[in-house]
Protein backbone atom coordinates (compact mmCIF):
# COMPACT_ATOMS: atom_id res chain seq x y z
CA UNK A 1 0.00 0.00 0.00
CA UNK A 2 3.01 2.33 -0.04
CA UNK A 3 3.72 4.74 -2.88
CA UNK A 4 6.73 6.92 -3.68
CA UNK A 5 8.19 8.81 -0.71
CA UNK A 6 8.37 12.55 -0.48
CA UNK A 7 11.74 13.61 -1.80
CA UNK A 8 12.89 15.61 1.22
CA UNK A 9 14.07 14.53 4.66
CA UNK A 10 11.92 15.37 7.69
CA UNK A 11 12.57 14.84 11.36
CA UNK A 12 10.85 12.24 13.49
CA UNK A 13 9.11 14.98 15.46
CA UNK A 14 7.83 16.70 12.31
CA UNK A 15 6.57 13.38 10.97
CA UNK A 16 4.61 12.64 14.15
CA UNK A 17 3.10 16.11 14.17
CA UNK A 18 2.13 15.97 10.50
CA UNK A 19 0.41 12.61 10.96
CA UNK A 20 -1.94 14.18 13.49
CA UNK A 21 -3.48 16.43 10.81
CA UNK A 22 -2.96 14.36 7.67
CA UNK A 23 -5.96 12.75 5.95
CA UNK A 24 -3.64 10.05 4.59
CA UNK A 25 -1.55 7.71 6.73
CA UNK A 26 2.20 7.65 6.11
CA UNK A 27 4.95 5.32 7.19
CA UNK A 28 8.35 6.77 8.06
CA UNK A 29 11.70 5.24 7.12
CA UNK A 30 15.12 6.89 7.25
CA UNK A 31 13.67 10.39 7.23
CA UNK A 32 11.33 9.75 4.29
CA UNK A 33 7.54 9.46 4.46
CA UNK A 34 5.56 6.96 2.41
CA UNK A 35 1.87 7.49 1.77
CA UNK A 36 -0.47 4.52 2.33
CA UNK A 37 -3.10 3.79 -0.29
CA UNK A 38 -6.49 2.15 0.24
CA UNK A 39 -6.90 -1.57 0.93
CA UNK A 40 -8.93 -4.17 -0.97
CA UNK A 41 -12.05 -5.86 0.38
CA UNK A 42 -10.15 -9.10 0.98
CA UNK A 43 -7.41 -7.22 2.80
CA UNK A 44 -9.95 -5.56 5.08
CA UNK A 45 -11.82 -8.84 5.63
CA UNK A 46 -8.68 -10.67 6.75
CA UNK A 47 -7.42 -7.83 8.92
CA UNK A 48 -10.87 -7.41 10.45
CA UNK A 49 -11.27 -11.13 11.09
CA UNK A 50 -7.94 -11.41 12.88
CA UNK A 51 -8.30 -8.20 14.86
CA UNK A 52 -11.89 -9.04 15.84
CA UNK A 53 -10.94 -12.49 17.14
CA UNK A 54 -7.95 -11.08 19.03
CA UNK A 55 -10.00 -8.26 20.54
CA UNK A 56 -12.70 -10.65 21.74
CA UNK A 57 -10.10 -13.01 23.19
CA UNK A 58 -8.31 -10.26 25.10
CA UNK A 59 -11.40 -8.78 26.76
CA UNK A 60 -10.68 -8.57 30.48
CA UNK A 61 -7.04 -9.55 29.97
CA UNK A 62 -4.00 -7.32 30.50
CA UNK A 63 -2.76 -7.36 26.89
CA UNK A 64 -4.25 -4.82 24.48
CA UNK A 65 -4.96 -5.19 20.75
CA UNK A 66 -4.57 -2.39 18.20
CA UNK A 67 -5.77 -2.16 14.60
CA UNK A 68 -4.12 -0.43 11.65
CA UNK A 69 -4.35 3.16 12.93
CA UNK A 70 -1.74 2.65 15.66
CA UNK A 71 1.91 2.99 14.67
CA UNK A 72 4.78 0.81 15.83
CA UNK A 73 8.17 2.47 16.34
CA UNK A 74 11.23 0.45 15.37
CA UNK A 75 14.43 2.39 15.88
CA UNK A 76 13.88 5.63 13.93
CA UNK A 77 11.16 4.12 11.73
CA UNK A 78 7.38 4.07 12.11
CA UNK A 79 5.05 1.50 10.52
CA UNK A 80 1.31 0.83 10.58
CA UNK A 81 0.77 -2.94 11.08
CA UNK A 82 -2.66 -4.33 10.21
CA UNK A 83 -2.97 -5.59 13.79
CA UNK A 84 -0.78 -5.95 16.84
CA UNK A 85 -0.91 -6.75 20.53
CA UNK A 86 0.91 -4.93 23.31
CA UNK A 87 1.52 -6.29 26.82
CA UNK A 88 3.21 -4.70 29.83
CA UNK A 89 3.90 -1.34 28.18
CA UNK A 90 6.01 0.72 30.59
CA UNK A 91 5.94 4.17 28.96
CA UNK A 92 2.96 4.31 26.58
CA UNK A 93 2.88 6.98 23.89
CA UNK A 94 -0.48 8.25 22.68
CA UNK A 95 0.13 7.57 18.98
CA UNK A 96 2.62 4.71 18.76
CA UNK A 97 4.07 1.75 20.63
CA UNK A 98 7.53 0.24 20.62
CA UNK A 99 6.85 -3.01 22.47
CA UNK A 100 4.33 -5.27 20.67
CA UNK A 101 4.41 -9.01 21.34
CA UNK A 102 2.46 -9.89 18.17
CA UNK A 103 2.36 -8.15 14.76
CA UNK A 104 0.09 -9.11 11.85
CA UNK A 105 0.50 -7.91 8.26
CA UNK A 106 -1.85 -8.75 5.39
CA UNK A 107 0.14 -8.95 2.16
CA UNK A 108 -0.74 -7.14 -1.05
CA UNK A 109 1.09 -6.71 -4.35
CA UNK A 110 2.20 -3.20 -3.38
CA UNK A 111 3.39 -4.04 0.14
CA UNK A 112 4.71 -7.59 -0.25
CA UNK A 113 8.34 -6.69 -0.79
CA UNK A 114 8.47 -4.31 2.16
CA UNK A 115 6.51 -6.62 4.49
CA UNK A 116 8.70 -9.62 3.66
CA UNK A 117 12.06 -7.84 3.79
CA UNK A 118 12.37 -4.35 5.32
CA UNK A 119 9.62 -4.73 7.89
CA UNK A 120 10.46 -8.33 8.71
CA UNK A 121 14.07 -7.47 9.55
CA UNK A 122 13.03 -4.39 11.49
CA UNK A 123 10.34 -6.18 13.47
CA UNK A 124 12.69 -9.00 14.44
CA UNK A 125 14.78 -6.38 16.26
CA UNK A 126 11.90 -5.46 18.60
CA UNK A 127 12.99 -7.10 21.84
CA UNK A 128 9.41 -7.73 23.02
CA UNK A 129 8.15 -9.25 19.75
CA UNK A 130 7.33 -12.95 20.00
CA UNK A 131 5.45 -13.58 16.74
CA UNK A 132 5.22 -12.03 13.27
CA UNK A 133 2.34 -13.11 11.03
CA UNK A 134 2.07 -12.51 7.26
CA UNK A 135 -1.23 -13.41 5.62
CA UNK A 136 -1.80 -13.73 1.87
CA UNK A 137 -5.04 -12.32 0.48
CA UNK A 138 -5.00 -13.68 -3.10
CA UNK A 139 -4.28 -17.26 -2.00
CA UNK A 140 -4.65 -19.07 1.34
CA UNK A 141 -1.36 -19.00 3.23
CA UNK A 142 -0.73 -17.87 6.80
CA UNK A 143 2.98 -17.51 7.55
CA UNK A 144 3.93 -17.47 11.22
CA UNK A 145 7.42 -16.60 12.47
CA UNK A 146 8.19 -17.18 16.15
CA UNK A 147 11.12 -15.90 18.18
CA UNK A 148 11.06 -19.18 20.12
CA UNK A 149 11.80 -21.03 16.87
CA UNK A 150 14.50 -18.70 15.60
CA UNK A 151 12.05 -16.82 13.35
CA UNK A 152 11.79 -19.84 11.04
CA UNK A 153 8.59 -19.62 8.98
CA UNK A 154 5.67 -22.00 9.49
CA UNK A 155 2.84 -22.05 6.93
CA UNK A 156 -0.81 -22.86 7.57
CA UNK A 157 -3.60 -23.58 5.10
CA UNK A 158 -7.34 -24.33 5.04
CA UNK A 159 -8.14 -27.06 7.55
CA UNK A 160 -5.25 -26.03 9.84
CA UNK A 161 -5.27 -24.26 13.18
CA UNK A 162 -2.88 -21.43 14.00
CA UNK A 163 -1.76 -20.93 17.60
CA UNK A 164 -0.65 -17.44 18.57
CA UNK A 165 1.41 -18.50 21.55
CA UNK A 166 2.19 -14.93 22.60
CA UNK A 167 -1.44 -14.43 23.66
CA UNK A 168 -2.64 -18.01 24.02
CA UNK A 169 -5.15 -17.80 21.15
CA UNK A 170 -5.81 -20.50 18.56
CA UNK A 171 -7.68 -19.66 15.34
CA UNK A 172 -8.63 -21.85 12.42
CA UNK A 173 -7.50 -20.72 8.99
CA UNK A 174 -11.20 -20.76 8.07
CA UNK A 175 -11.83 -18.09 10.71
CA UNK A 176 -8.98 -15.97 9.37
CA UNK A 177 -10.34 -16.20 5.80
CA UNK A 178 -14.05 -15.83 6.62
CA UNK A 179 -15.87 -14.05 3.74
CA UNK A 180 -12.65 -13.79 1.72
CA UNK A 181 -13.18 -14.23 -2.02
CA UNK A 182 -10.29 -16.03 -3.73
CA UNK A 183 -9.89 -19.29 -5.64
CA UNK A 184 -8.31 -21.22 -2.75
CA UNK A 185 -11.22 -20.38 -0.45
CA UNK A 186 -13.79 -21.27 -3.13
CA UNK A 187 -12.08 -24.58 -3.91
CA UNK A 188 -11.81 -25.55 -0.25
CA UNK A 189 -15.50 -24.99 0.49
CA UNK A 190 -16.58 -26.65 -2.76
CA UNK A 191 -14.53 -29.76 -1.91
CA UNK A 192 -15.92 -29.68 1.63
CA UNK A 193 -19.47 -29.45 0.29
CA UNK A 194 -18.92 -32.36 -2.13
CA UNK A 195 -17.40 -34.53 0.60
CA UNK A 196 -20.40 -33.82 2.84
CA UNK A 197 -22.85 -34.76 0.07
CA UNK A 198 -21.00 -38.00 -0.61
CA UNK A 199 -21.05 -38.95 3.07
CA UNK A 200 -24.85 -38.64 3.30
Amino acid sequence: MAINPKTYWISEEDYLQSELISETKHEYMDGQVYAMTGASRNHERIAGNVFGEIRNWLKGRPCEPFASDMKVKVGNNFFYPDAMVVCDEQNPHEYYTDCPVLIVEVLSKNTRRKDETTKRLAYFNIFTLQEYVLIEQDIVDVELCRRSKGWVSEHFFMGDEVCFESIGLTLTVEEIYARVDNEDVKTYFEEKRMALEQSV
